[in-house]
């Protein structure tokens, strides 16, 4: 949380978006009443046991799993509003707590684990004045007790909203790249956004850091689409 959302909160307390109940943008009996969405892979969307990408698809991206934590409706969509167009920072604690549980334990797992966010276009983050993927990436580092970098930049400017899979892959094509890529060399990476949609800006992201060096990349998300 902010410091500006501190001071907020105890001038004008913030209350639950769903039920109205004071402390919290939403409160813990709303969160956990949010629908997980559907265990399927991201890229042909059958059905995959936890959101593992199947051996089809695993043939044409490096993505291995792409998790979210609710369904993009109800709430969870009013919380990402609050965050994204409201500027109520304090949204990110509360969605990377829903996300904490879809992230590996560190001690099952060999290789160095890292948290990076998928950067916002440079125009967006002048806009709110922060990066909203940034706040929720330290957040869940902080959570999970991972460390995390913003290692990975966004060259493109074009928005994603309202593109088809192939338009978004056409843009998204040399959108990113990395650096300190001293950090990437046999590193297990978990990539976090903010909501997943047909998964393509998570996979261009996937594409680079493979490229980049990193041995195993997943993905999580505070929502999902469809």
């Amino acid at each position: 949380m902010s410091i500006l959302d501190l001071l907020i909160a105890r001038i004008v307390p913030h209350v639950c978006i769903h039920c109205g109940a004071e402390g919290k943008l939403l409160c813990a009996t709303c969160s956990q009443k949010l629908p997980a969405p559907i265990e399927r892979c991201y890229r042909c969307q059958e059905a995959s046991t936890d959101y593992i990408t199947c051996s089809g698809c695993l043939e044409v991206t490096p993505l291995l799993s792409l998790k979210s934590a609710v369904a993009y409706e109800a709430a969870a969509k009013d919380l990402i509003w609050k965050l994204k167009s409201s500027g109520a920072q304090a949204a990110a604690e509360i969605m990377a707590g829903r996300m904490q549980g879809l992230v590996p334990t560190k001690k099952d797992q060999k290789a160095k684990m890292l948290i990076i966010p998928v950067p916002t276009a440079t125009s967006r983050v002048r806009q709110r004045g922060f990066d909203q993927t940034t706040l929720m990436a330290r957040q869940l580092a902080k959570q999970t007790r991972l460390p995390w970098s913003d290692c990975l930049a966004r060259l493109g400017q074009a928005h994603q909203v309202g593109a088809s899979r192939n338009q978004r892959l056409a843009q998204l094509k040399i959108a990113f790249r990395v650096s300190q890529r001293r950090f990437m060399h046999g590193a297990h990476i978990i990539l976090v956004d903010d909501v997943a949609t047909t998964g393509s800006t998570l996979e261009a992201a996937a594409n680079t850091l493979q490229t980049a060096g990193a041995a195993r990349i997943e993905a999580v998300t505070f929502a999902q689409t469809g």
